[in-house]
This record gives C-alpha cells, structure tokens and sequence, in this order.
C-alpha cells in the first residue's frame, strides 16, 4: 500500500499538477481548451465552462492537500475566469462555454454545468475563506432549485434564460433524455461539497430528496445497477450498465452520507453502494482494468481513463468500509499497473491517454477538450493520499 501511494503522490507532484500549470492563459485568462493527440496546444479554441470550473476543483484541492502557495494562485486563475467570464451576470447561471478571450459561445444553460460551477466554488472557499466565492455557490445552487426543477427531480437543458430544450449534450447512446443518472449524481456531489463548507439546511434538505431518488427510482435493484437515461416521469429508457458512473456513485454516494450524517439515510443508502462495488468488481474488473459500458448486455471492451480513475477511488471507499475485503484494495493496485502501463502517456508535456483499446493501445483523442480534463484522475491521486497516506 505505502508504494501505492507513493507513487500516486509522485505522479500528482511531478506530472499531472505541471502539465495543467502549463495550460495557464496569462493573456486572455483561464486555461486554455484543447491539446490534441499530438500535443498541439490551441490558444484559440473555446474554452469549456465546466473544464475551467474542473480545473478550479482541481487547483484548489491540491492546496489543500500539498499547502503550497503555488496552487493557490493557480486556483485562483480560474476563479478569476469563472466569474468574469463564465457567469452570465444577465440572465444568471452558467454559460456551456465561451471563446478564447471570454466571449459568449455557447449560451446554453445547462444544470450539469452549474453544478461543478458550486462544486469549485465551495472548495475554492474552502481555500480562500472568501465570501463572494460561497455566496457565488449559493446563488447558482438556489437557481437551480428555481429553474431547473419539476416536482420529480432536477430537469437538464435550457436556452439561455431558461426556457427547456433538448438534452442533446448529457445524452448518448441514441436516446435524447430529459434526465439522467449523471447529472443528478453530479448535482449532489456538488451540494456535498456545499452543505460540507456552507452547512446550510436547505442544501442538506435537498441532498436527502436526491438520496431518495436514488434509492427509489434510479438504482435498480433486480439488476443490481443504476439505470442511465430517463424521460421526465424517470421511466429509464434505455438497456444501459454504466460501470465508470456506478462506481463513481458508490463512492460519492458514501462520501454525500458522511458529510450529512443522517442515521435514516445512511441506513438506507450503504447497503446498495457496497452492491454496487460489489457488483462492478464482480462483473466489470477484467484483466486488471474496468470495462467501460454494456449496452443490451454487450460489454465495450474500451479502458476509458475516467473509468478507471474512479475505479480506483471506488475500491479504496470500498476497502474502507470492510478491511477485511483486500480483494478491493489489491482491485485498485491493479488499475493503476494497469494505468502506469498503458493509459499515463509518457511523451514529455502530456498526461494521460483518453482510453485503450481492447490490445491496450492508446486511441487516438485529444489529450485536452472541454470533457478531458484533471477531475478524474487528479480527483483520484488526491482521495487516494487523503484516504490511505497523507504523509506518505
């Protein structure tokens, strides 16, 4: 285990922290949006207001695991980009994404998207202590509970002074859903975060309500999995097992129950996330890697970096909750072997691979685009430290 996280804090120190301090726009602010397979930077293209908010959670969480000052300026570059150019201080919310110098691109407001906005904010709070940040978190959490609410749930997509449209952007697959499993699970990661720094009533109140849907109507329990994609009533729409979401859920399911310390909740919730870990150790952990998908019980064979990222948070939670169950901690080892040999690229300026192929060779994506981004695989260096060795 001490090597484990040995080398996870070295790669966090010397590869992944560099490489996104390198993408800094000192010109136009913020950091810049795409870096393609072969390393070529585009300071031209848009940047995504969810990888700048990302990049923010990233910037601000290392501070406040390494202390140094460093990062704090870092994040506080992407704060700076975020207010001043992310927040539609017109209509209010977020916008999808602006143009290199912080022009207006894409106007679409998306819940998806406000919610790493509050994500950010509340760790960047957390760092500085500056109240402009949380009441920026706390504007954009109550415009969602406002304007992208119905009676059963949280809605997705809309214009910019919200008015619903399709959910073309969190849809795949070739189903358009009015809901999701992933925008509901990140709209309360990004509420834990905010009841954590915030203690706001109203935001623990609405984190139960989202453990309540979870439980009730996206964790399916004859299949022992969460369904994907839903139409308004939540009637799931498609035959989809998304193992990288699951695992994810599972962890951040536990982590939302912690901070909210509700007995009545834990006691309902903790039995279907260790089914869920147990389930995708079970039926996705193959050959030292999880598998991406199974649509219509086909698996797609494709190691996707975000994948195995929260592979790895998933079975160290996992192993938290029962010591006794090394299998999930020998299960993380063996994806980041599996990462260090084939997803970490190791051409100098670059970091990690998109995905492999089912020969575990790279494919051929971008190393940097408004998705690929250090949430996933900075997330996990830093849950790993924090969880199995801080002074390691």
């Amino acid at each position: 285990m001490e090597s484990f996280v040995r080398e996870i804090k070295y790669h966090l120190e010397t590869t992944l922290i560099p490489f996104w301090e390198g993408l800094r726009d000192d010109e136009y602010g913020g950091y810049y949006g795409y870096m393609d397979y072969d390393l070529r930077t585009d300071p031209f293209y848009e940047k995504g207001c969810i990888l700048n908010s990302r990049i923010l959670w990233f910037f601000s969480n290392a501070y406040l695991l390494l202390g140094k000052e460093s990062l704090k300026e870092d994040a506080a570059h992407a704060y700076r980009f975020l207010r001043e150019h992310c927040l539609d201080r017109e209509c209010g919310g977020v916008f999808w994404s602006v143009t290199y110098d912080g022009q207006i691109q894409d106007d679409t407001k998306h819940t998806y998207n406000q919610a790493f906005a509050i994500y950010a904010l509340s760790s960047y709070y957390k760092v500085v202590k500056d109240e402009e940040a949380l009441k920026l978190a706390i504007s954009l959490q109550r415009l969602i509970e406002e304007r992208c609410t119905d009676s059963l749930g949280y809605l997705e997509a809309f214009t910019r002074d919200f008015k619903p449209v399709d959910n073309e952007k969190l849809s795949e697959n070739g189903v358009i859903a009015e809901k999701t499993m992933n925008t509901l699970l990140h709209v309360f990661e990004a509420y834990t975060e905010l009841y954590r720094v915030s203690g706001d009533e109203k935001v623990a109140d609405r984190l139960r309500f989202m453990l309540g849907l979870m439980a009730g109507k996206v964790y399916n329990r004859r299949l022992g999995r969460q369904e994907v994609f839903f139409d308004r009533e939540w009637n799931s729409l498609i035959d989809l097992y998304s193992y990288g979401h699951d695992i994810e859920a599972a962890w951040l399911i536990d982590r939302g129950l912690e901070v909210l310390g509700d007995p009545v909740y834990t006691e309902k919730l903790s039995p279907i996330t260790k089914e869920i870990t147990k389930n995708i150790y079970e039926r996705a952990f193959y050959e030292g890697a999880l598998l991406n998908e199974a649509e219509k019980g086909v698996p797609d064979t494709t190691r996707v970096w975000w994948v195995q990222a929260e592979g790895i948070v998933g079975f160290v939670n996992g192993y938290q909750k029962n010591f006794q169950n090394t299998a999930y901690l020998k299960a993380a080892e063996s994806l980041w072997d599996y990462i260090a040999a084939h997803l970490i690229d190791r051409r100098d300026g670059s970091e990690w691979f998109w995905a492999a192929d089912k020969n575990n060779l790279p494919i051929r994506k971008p190393i940097v685009e408004p998705w690929k981004c250090p949430y996933h695989n900075g997330r996990m260096c830093i849950e790993v430290i924090r969880r199995l060795g801080h002074d390691t």
